[in-house]
């Protein structure tokens, strides 16, 4: 599994920097987040770094969305009406443009728009089929990958994702691009059903030899290696780590502008507030913090370094790249050569988390709503109702997947 970036406000100069540290990668553009001149300028900076490519999310989750930024692009339609919309001229119009748009960036695949699905019904799966057959109808030389975009709602109930998968099995498309609502606007999800249910999506496109991408994800989101997935794409600030369609409604950047810095402790999986490593630091806990080796993006050792964390410079700059380097090294080990070996990382990850986690918050040092601590449990049942469902099959497919 790979780790793509999942573009956002300010991160220009971060997957600059970070894919030529890493060696290459895939950023996964941002119209919201990028003006019309700047999306094709941007993007060849990025190709040519080696070994990098980018792709475009056409973020048309909401079709009627007032957002100025987003609205602005060529592609937006400046009507729309729900019926009419995909049957139509104006759905040829707005792949025409897409697809003109994906080739000035040089994408290296097609992503296909999506509309938000309050409600997998028969009318969104219609428009999802027809989308990708109007797609097939153009000259792309790419591959398509179709976005599966799913409220909080939908993405919890068993019988829409059936659902959705009986009507994949008729799709075809090269990949999928999958992005799940969080329930409540939460970062980590404490839905047992809304994560099992989209890893059970994951694995079901997988093993019928589709590209599958998952968006908008934070570090919950390993356990997808697990279903076969082949990239899960994060980013900086939290409305890129998990998906609301609020971030699609309005131009307003006010969410972004925090300015209280975290630290990511990978073997925690868990992200802290620097007075907390000030506790940690003073009941002899910090050193249980630092990063192992293979995590350690050389932006942290300032807060290790036996003074007071909250006394030394450590920017919102390094913060976010060592969360986002961890995590590209998390997703590197996610992986193994068997389903049952990667089923058994994704547990032992769990278990290290979990033993650190109990010494932490027995001495009240926590992450609050980014704690790991009520999360462990739920990725480990989720783990093993996927091994449930799914074992089998990913077992006997695992060296195609």
């Amino acid at each position: 599994m790979e780790l793509y970036l999942q573009f956002g406000w300010g991160m220009m100069e971060h997957c600059r920097v970070l894919l030529s540290s890493w060696g290459g990668g895939t950023v996964i553009l941002s119209p919201r987040d990028l003006e019309p001149t700047q999306l094709p300028s941007f993007a060849t900076s990025i190709t040519r770094i080696p070994d990098s490519e980018v792709l475009l999310d056409p973020q048309f989750y909401l079709p009627d969305s007032d957002h100025g930024r987003l609205c602005s692009h060529t592609y937006w339609p400046a009507e729309y009406q729900t019926g009419l919309f995909w049957q139509g001229t104006q759905l040829n119009t707005l792949l025409a443009g897409l697809l003109q748009l994906n080739r000035q960036c040089g994408c290296s695949a097609f992503i296909l728009p999506g509309r938000l699905a309050a409600t997998v019904d028969d009318d969104w799966l219609n428009i999802q089929q027809m989308t990708l057959e109007a797609a097939r109808m153009l000259d792309t030389e790419l591959p398509l990958i179709s976005t599966i975009a799913l409220s909080s709602d939908a993405t919890r109930t068993e019988n829409q994702i059936i659902d959705l998968l009986e009507c994949a099995a008729e799709w075809d498309a090269d990949g999928y691009y999958i992005v799940c609502e969080h329930p409540n606007g939460s970062y980590l999800v404490e839905d047992a059903s809304w994560l099992a249910n989209i890893t059970d999506l994951v694995a079901g496109l997988r093993l019928r030899g589709a590209h599958i991408i998952v968006g908008y994800c934070n570090h919950q989101m390993l356990i997808a290696a697990s279903a076969g997935a082949n990239a899960i794409a994060s980013g900086t600030w939290m409305n890129v780590r998990s998906f609301s369609s609020d971030k699609f409604r309005t131009s307003n950047e006010d969410e972004i502008r925090q300015k209280a810095k975290w630290y990511y402790c990978p073997q925690a999986l868990s992200e802290y507030r620097l007075p907390m490593l000030d506790m940690a630091r003073t009941q002899g806990l910090l050193e249980q913090m630092v990063p192992v080796p293979e995590m350690d993006s050389g932006q942290v050792a300032a807060l290790f370094s036996g003074v007071q964390p909250t006394t030394v410079p450590f920017s919102e700059k390094a913060a976010f790249r060592h969360y986002l380097h961890s995590l590209y090294r998390q997703v590197q080990l996610a992986r193994a050569a068997s389903f049952d070996e990667t089923a058994q990382r994704h547990d032992e990850l769990l278990n290290v988390a979990e033993a650190l986690l109990n010494t932490l918050t027995g001495s009240r040092i926590t992450g609050q709503l980014r704690d790991f601590s009520e999360i462990v449990a739920i990725n480990r049942v989720v783990l093993g109702s996927l091994i449930t469902r799914r074992g089998a099959m990913l077992r006997r497919n695992w060296n195609n997947l």
